[in-house]
């Protein structure tokens, strides 16, 4: 098996469009974490991402029919521009299904390289069936985005690549993981010619379907993905890559949505390129693998796969970035309402950065507290929550709070005022939403709530990413507790019941 990828790997043809990238220093993450730390610079390929080498590999080896009929695809986004590029190099027609959701702007970029793009579904799994019935109808090619061994072997040329720019030792290559046809080339060519070179796969906590079918021995179907990384938001692997992983990766590592990021910020420190989430997955991998093992003075390779960044999405990344490198901390508490209360809580605090600080009066005896810090490391981040609660013990860490990052921070003070010593909204309960982001989705909440419910809080924020997060407080009588889970099960949006958070209870019940 290995042969037989070598062999397509060696003969892939894929450098009519694609770039050799370089393979460079990351000095400051190097420095910080004591190993030699190289990023593989794909976001510096004409389409700012891997995806080309793949697409034109395939594409390259049809026949002159073929070609002369056409190729089509089911992408939102990397895979799309690859084929549209290597289309127009060819010179065949190439037509896109994209999702009616994706943003305007992916849309030109693929038009803009001549393809024809035709908006259907309201997801990839209903634009890529589209497409896989368009080319049964119109005898077009389908290109798939990673479950074809030509796609795989193009993607393989990094590993090829990897080993010529950098034959010294190499400790391991993290490589970003969606439908896994990326992973797969990298590894069938590294592990043939160097076997001791470990390959780490990269996925996000909400989009693991390789590492549970690897768990699992079988190809698992999620039922839901994360869209941060949209890159990566697959919910089932191929089964050429799967059978490929299981023999030739090493592990995958999960991170979170806070740890990309951080990955994010560090890469643009060190090459001043913003890297889109995807792209910067491998980063936060290699990241957590090198605070897990304690290694020092290896030489570490990390995949920088894609830089397609949405702009209006980099106010949440430079927000949580502090969060996922563990330089900010968020603590909310209650101290008493007496003259100098305050006074000793920013002692405690002492000379480090304030990142934001809620005061809020709370009644004759209390007054809350939200505050965002800066630390250097989680020792200090530990330090400082152990003295703040030895002064003031009712100190909450909201640090991995994710309705206190998203919504209550930017909503301190919102509490309802007492009508004769009771509280004015009888029956409150707070749910936090992902909204599809596409015109109607609030509506389609209203119209299903009952009349009689009454929205009594509602925070929306939009992250230049495919959904909407929704904070929504509604008051709803105990005797309709059936039909208001009906009502949840009925609308198909992803939920979390926030009504016993403590962040609520502190700052806006």
């Amino acid at each position: 098996m290995l042969n037989d990828y070598l062999r397509r790997i060696l003969t892939a043809r894929v450098y009519d469009v694609a770039d050799e990238t370089p393979l460079e220093l990351a000095p400051n993450l190097s420095a910080r974490y004591q190993n030699r730390i190289l990023l593989k610079r794909e976001d510096l390929q004409p389409v700012f991402s891997f995806k080309l080498r793949g697409a034109y590999n395939k594409m390259v080896q049809l026949s002159a029919d073929e070609l002369r009929l056409g190729v089509i695809a089911a992408s939102a986004g990397n895979h799309a521009q690859g084929v549209a590029l290597a289309a127009a190099t060819l010179g065949c027609r190439a037509l896109i299904v994209m999702p009616v959701t994706t943003p305007r702007i992916k849309v030109k970029a693929v038009e803009g390289r001549g393809a024809e793009v035709l908006l259907h579904g309201e997801s990839y799994d209903e634009a890529y069936a589209h497409a896989v019935h368009l080319a049964e109808v119109e005898g077009l090619t389908f290109i798939h985005p990673y479950d074809d061994p030509d796609v795989i072997a193009g993607q393989g040329t990094i590993g090829m690549e990897i080993q010529r720019q950098h034959p010294a030792p190499i400790h391991a290559v993290f490589v970003a993981v969606g439908g896994g046809g990326l992973i797969s080339g990298i590894a069938a060519y590294l592990k043939a010619l160097r076997p001791e070179v470990r390959i780490v796969g990269v996925e996000p906590q909400d989009a693991n379907a390789m590492a549970l079918s690897l768990q699992r021995g079988e190809r698992v179907r999620l039922e839901s993905v994360g869209l941060f990384a949209d890159g990566v938001a697959v919910k089932q692997v191929g089964a050429e890559p799967f059978r490929l992983c299981r023999e030739l990766v090493d592990e995958v590592i999960l991170v979170n949505t806070d740890e990309v990021c951080a990955a994010i910020k560090d890469v643009f420190e060190d090459t001043r390129s913003i890297l889109e989430p995807s792209g910067a997955l491998p980063v936060a991998g290699m990241k957590r693998y090198l605070e897990r093992e304690g290694l020092r003075d290896h030489t570490m390779v990390a995949v920088a796969c894609g830089a397609n960044m949405n702009f209006d999405r980099l106010r949440f990344v430079a927000e949580r970035a502090e969060l996922g490198e563990q330089r900010e901390a968020l603590f909310a508490a209650t101290i008493p309402e007496q003259p100098g209360s305050f006074r000793r809580f920013c002692a405690v605090i002492g000379a480090r950065q304030v990142t934001e600080f809620n005061y809020r009066y709370a009644g004759p005896g209390d007054a809350r507290v939200f505050v965002g810090v800066e630390v250097r490391n989680r020792d200090e981040y530990a330090t400082l929550l152990q003295r703040l609660r030895a002064e003031f013990p009712q100190v909450l860490d909201l640090s991995d709070n994710e309705m206190a990052k998203l919504h209550v921070r930017h909503m301190v003070g919102g509490r309802p005022p007492l009508v004769g010593g009771q509280q004015s909204l009888a029956d409150e309960r707070l749910y936090r939403f992902e909204f599809p982001e596409r015109p109607g989705a609030l509506m389609r909440f209203l119209e299903r709530m009952s009349s009689g419910w009454n929205i009594s809080l509602f925070h929306y924020r939009n992250h230049g990413s495919d959904a909407g997060r929704v904070l929504v407080g509604m008051q709803v009588p105990g005797q309709d507790d059936a039909s208001f889970a009906q009502f949840l099960a009925g609308l198909g949006y992803t939920f979390w019941d926030e009504t016993e958070n403590p962040a609520y209870a502190l700052f806006l019940r």
